[in-house]
């Protein structure tokens, strides 16, 4: 993956514990009893315990300043790396970062599949191949009203789609999450539908913000941030921003994802990022910018992306296709 060893890499200061209990409301209120099952799975102290940071690891290699990132100063490593929405690594945003060392990510292959002239397993190395690597500062925005400034390292979903060679009946593409409760706890129990799948249209997934991320901060991706390889999509709430990608698929109707198959009247297809939008049981017109702990911060449509995306839903009811 055109890694080499990293120097010894100071931390940063490790955000503060009360950062990390924030549970995603609708999981406390309608799988409760579904938890506790989770918290004996997972261990009694998983719950209460605050993350260590995390280790940093290996350094990408050519790496290129991208034209995309945001002017905002990222969050810390810490910050970045110690809080985390993964639920097969466990329900609190803490849980990932002490869960995931046992994720094996090498050998990695990406399954492609459906409506496409070159379905295939591709090693890893096969998906990174011909593609620029890029360092992308990107505001990454969750539906519970919380963001932070990441600074992703990855490269466009579109050359690799280009390589798949999709047919014209190819309008969306799905992709699959790894789900092994070998390896990841928070699988074992039926919080979510396993495994994790989302999905783009065809031409959100062509657009040059969408990239499959490797790494974080020029260095490898650490697991609890869904390594090896992850999506970012940066005017989408994060719960599109799929983790540890296993398989590619391109189809002609509209996949059905996890969320929106969990709570179709919370979630919805798109996850545009919209402050006229509210969630059934929060407001969507501010937000929280991480390590903060109130909403500090006005809600932008599209998260701040409007210049470059809103022309891919012009006539469209954004509230309807939310």
């Amino acid at each position: 993956m055109l890694i080499k060893s990293a120097a010894n890499i100071p931390s940063s200061e490790i955000t503060d514990k009360r950062l990390y209990m924030d549970r995603r409301t609708f999981i406390r209120s309608a799988t409760g009893a579904t938890l506790a099952v989770a918290g004996a799975v997972l261990g009694a102290d998983s719950v209460v315990r605050a993350a260590q940071p995390a280790p940093h690891g290996k350094r990408l290699e050519n790496v290129k300043a991208s034209t995309y990132s945001t002017g905002e100063r990222p969050n810390t490593w810490d910050q970045i790396t110690t809080y985390n929405n993964y639920y097969e690594f466990g329900t609190d945003k803490e849980q990932p970062a002490r869960l995931a060392h046992a994720l094996i990510t090498e050998p990695w292959t990406v399954t492609v599949a459906g409506e496409c002239n070159k379905p295939a397993v591709y090693h890893l190395e096969d998906v990174l191949k011909g593609s620029t690597l890029e360092d992308r500062i990107y505001r990454h925005r969750c539906v519970e009203a919380w963001s932070m400034v990441i600074p992703w390292v990855g490269f466009r979903l579109a050359d690799f789609i280009k390589k798949c060679e999709p047919t014209s009946k190819a309008r969306f593409v799905e992709f699959t999450s790894l789900s092994d409760p070998k390896q990841m706890p928070g699988a074992r129990v039926p919080v979510l539908p396993w495994p994790y799948v989302e999905g783009l249209r065809l031409d959100e997934a062509m657009h040059p913000l969408t990239i499959l991320v490797v790494g974080l901060y020029g260095e490898v991706l650490p697991n609890q941030n869904g390594a090896p390889l992850r999506l970012a999509v940066p005017w989408k709430y994060g719960f599109k921003h799929v983790k540890s990608i296993v398989k590619i698929r391109f189809v002609e109707q509209q996949p059905l994802n996890t969320w929106r198959r969990q709570a179709p009247q919370e979630y919805g297809f798109y996850a545009n990022v919209n402050p006229t939008v509210d969630h059934p049981r929060w407001s969507q017109a501010t937000e929280r910018r991480l390590p903060g702990f109130f909403k500090n911060s006005k809600t932008l449509i599209f998260n701040g992306y409007g210049d470059q995306v809103a022309s891919l839903y012009s006539g469209m009811d954004l509230k309807k296709n939310f």
